[in-house]
């Protein structure tokens, strides 16, 4: 059994801001320590849970967040620029992990709300339906027929994962305060449930519950951003359309 971990930042165990998720700013080597060791609580499940093999994507920006020194050395880390492919190396998958996720842009009161870029891209539509990141991504493993069994987040991405896939298992890791504040769990209560979920994910998975999300006839618009203000405050500027076979396609050039 292989499964499949995208790991995006804003989302993860012990990330109030956006001093922690960009590098040039001053707590980033904290941020990348605290989303090393929840993927590595996320990797534990899903051995403790029979996986055979497990890779990670470090998933957040440019891909260079994970401590590689610091990760499990069962999984295997995909780092770095993957020209024409989001998720490199998931071919084969039973199931994706998107651990670390944030709500969509626009989500009021939701943490470190955006959609892929706050500085460039306000919306995205696929096939008429607004999505996040969460939607997007679960959308491109259902190109390759594989589902997105657990994401891990805020409530607000938790409950934006259900609303999309009612059958994923969600990991609540926090609670939204403020675009720039958030209620934390401990560092250990975290990482159990991290563990905790992805056990109950995987059972889940061998037991068929979890089905791919997929889609035909892909159509994905994105509303462009024309200027950006401190608070997120964003003013679309155009739209752009494009259509592909998969998902994935649609969306190569879109962000």
């Amino acid at each position: 059994m292989k499964i499949y971990i995208f790991a995006d930042m804003e989302g993860i165990s012990g990330i109030t801001g956006t001093e922690f998720v960009l590098p040039t700013e001053p707590r980033y080597a904290t941020g990348c320590k605290y989303l090393t060791a929840d993927i590595n609580a996320c990797v534990q499940g899903c051995f403790d849970a029979g996986a055979d093999e497990v890779v990670v994507r470090d998933g957040h920006s440019t891909g260079l967040n994970v401590i590689w020194s610091e990760m499990d050395g069962r999984a295997q880390l995909v780092q770095g620029a993957t020209p024409g492919k989001r998720m490199y190396g998931i071919e084969g998958s039973d199931g994706v992990i998107l651990l670390g996720y944030h709500a969509m842009a626009g989500t009021q009161r939701a943490h470190l709300e955006h959609t892929f870029s706050s500085r460039g891209i306000q919306n995205i539509w696929l096939n008429g339906r607004k999505v996040g990141e969460f939607g997007m991504d679960t959308a491109i493993a259902g190109d390759y027929n594989i589902p997105v069994i657990m994401t891990s987040g805020c409530d607000k991405l938790c409950a934006e994962a259900k609303e999309f896939s009612p059958e994923v298992i969600t990991c609540q890791v926090k609670r939204s305060i403020s675009l720039q504040g958030a209620m934390l769990l401990s560092a250990d209560k975290a990482h159990e449930l991290i563990r905790a979920k992805t056990r109950e994910a995987i059972e889940a998975l061998k037991a068929g519950k979890i089905k791919p999300v997929t889609f035909k006839d892909v159509t994905i618009r994105t509303e462009y951003v024309e200027r950006y203000e401190p608070a997120f405050g964003l003013v679309a500027d155009r739209t752009v359309e494009k259509r592909g076979e998969t998902v994935e396609k649609a969306f190569l050039g879109q962000c």
